[in-house]
């Protein structure tokens, strides 16, 4: 039996605007195990991106706020740590590649200045010291002629390269989880091929677990073990990978897995890829009961009126949906 890493409970996070309230997510509860990469999936503005900084406290406040909840890491819980302890603890024990690399890598420092000052901090370590363990990291994640990279600008490289960096940023002190918030995204398919390549070897080698939060269920197929769901900030529904591509059971879920083309079913001339009907509800004006029941064409009365909880179907399967609470 696997040891759980980070166990999450209850989680809420809101935001104040000129809106209003968006309580972007909302209870929820996650578990990831020692080794194991676990997916977080779901279409844009559904939680996955606040959850994560969350889990690394970077919720910036104002005007956002943690409510309430457990972040439980190895036991201990995140959110009671002063932020001296925090600090300790974020890139050290659980590092994040964030999405967009040009926007997370400062442009006025060299990328071996940003390097080895991680690498400084979370390891005490001489500058000299630092600059071998920078290019150790930079050959490990496949970049050639590191030496001469370690004195680029984040602009004078390539997209792929800079998230090569990130990658060997996040890795350089070893953590023993790795957040990784859509690490292919801009990226064309043979670069986010070779990312994934690299961090699946990476996980190997360090012994590491991986959060992988991506909208794509491609990459959510090749690299997790588990995966939940989450739709406007509340898991739907979560599974081995296998269990859910094979049995998905969430309507939302479903709507997901049709509108996906396959290889094996060619669609005809005459016929179009499924779409999930209407729009994904505001943050602000959130509908009552299930959130999914205006778009959900098998949704029962009790669905505009009350929010179902998360069941367990069949074992580590569970799905929050009424249609099977009997």
């Amino acid at each position: 039996m696997q040891n759980p890493l980070l166990e999450i409970h209850n989680l809420n996070t809101r935001f104040k605007t000129d809106e209003g309230m968006a309580y972007a997510v909302k209870g929820l509860d996650l578990t990831v195990y020692e080794g194991e990469t676990f997916g977080l999936v779901g279409e844009s503005g559904c939680g996955k991106s606040v959850a994560a900084l969350s889990v690394m406290r970077l919720i910036p406040d104002p005007p956002g706020r943690i409510l309430k909840g457990r972040i439980l890491f190895r036991g201990k819980d995140l959110l009671g740590l002063e932020e001296a302890e925090m600090r300790r603890v974020r890139g050290r024990s659980i590092s994040m590649i964030f999405q967009e690399p040009m926007t997370s890598l400062n442009p006025v420092f060299t990328i071996g200045a940003q390097m080895t000052e991680v690498i400084r901090i979370h390891r005490g370590v001489t500058k000299v010291e630092a600059r071998e363990a920078a290019l150790e990291m930079l050959n490990k994640v496949g970049i050639p002629d590191p030496s001469r990279k370690l004195g680029e600008y984040p602009h004078q490289i390539s997209g792929g390269m800079r998230q090569r960096v990130m990658i060997a940023m996040a890795l350089s002190s070893r953590p023993s989880l790795l957040i990784a918030d859509e690490p292919t995204t801009a990226l064309d398919v043979t670069i986010q091929a070779q990312i994934l390549d690299l961090l699946n070897g990476l996980k190997e080698e360090m012994g590491a677990s991986i959060m992988l939060i991506t909208h794509d269920l491609g990459v959510i197929a090749e690299m997790a073990a588990r995966v939940a769901v989450m739709y406007t900030g509340r898991v739907v529904e979560e599974a081995d990978v296998k269990d859910l591509f094979g049995d998905p059971l969430h309507p939302y879920t479903r709507g997901l897995m049709a509108s996906m083309p396959s290889i094996t079913k060619p669609i005809r001339e005459d016929k179009h890829l499924e779409v999930i009907p209407g729009m994904v509800p505001s943050i602000f004006y959130l509908p009552p009961g299930c959130h999914y029941h205006e778009r959900c064409q098998a949704a029962l009365k009790k669905c505009s009126t009350e929010p179902p909880p998360l069941i367990p179907v069949k074992e580590r399967h569970s799905v929050r949906c009424w249609l099977y609470h009997e």
